[in-house]
């Protein structure tokens, strides 16, 4: 990612709001694979520390989910971005996330399936 930065605000963020836009344009999908802390740092021409901190402020506003020596994710779906309520778009990437550490943690579709299946079967019981 090309990038020349204003100066008018930390790196860090112009690195996370171009990412973000990125995200919100759809050029980075929901699961997507950001590129990993020291690559993008190369590309930028900056402190790996930078990028770490770029991700983590995306990880707190809910683009991204960094997994510990698996990357960093994107768990922002834009097409959810308009709909509904904010507190009804949190807790939609939240479940979201959950399935989406369900798939990197090798569960297959009908596993997920089979496990929601009991969860809603037990509370109609």
């Amino acid at each position: 990612m090309e990038m020349n930065f204003s100066g008018k605000q930390d790196v860090y963020v112009e690195i996370a709001m171009r990412i973000e836009e990125h995200i919100r344009l759809g050029i980075y999908k929901l699961g997507d694979k950001l590129p990993s802390v020291r690559v993008e740092a190369g590309s930028l021409g900056v402190n790996p520390n930078t990028v770490a901190r770029a991700y983590s402020y995306l990880e707190e506003k809910g683009f991204i989910r960094a997994l510990p020596k698996k990357g960093a994710y994107v768990i922002f779906d834009k097409t959810q971005e308009n709909v509904g309520n904010k507190a009804e778009n949190e807790q939609l990437m939240r479940a979201k996330e959950l399935v989406f550490s369900l798939k990197k943690l090798g569960l297959t579709f009908d596993e997920v399936n089979v496990l929601v299946k009991e969860v809603f079967e037990d509370d109609q019981h």
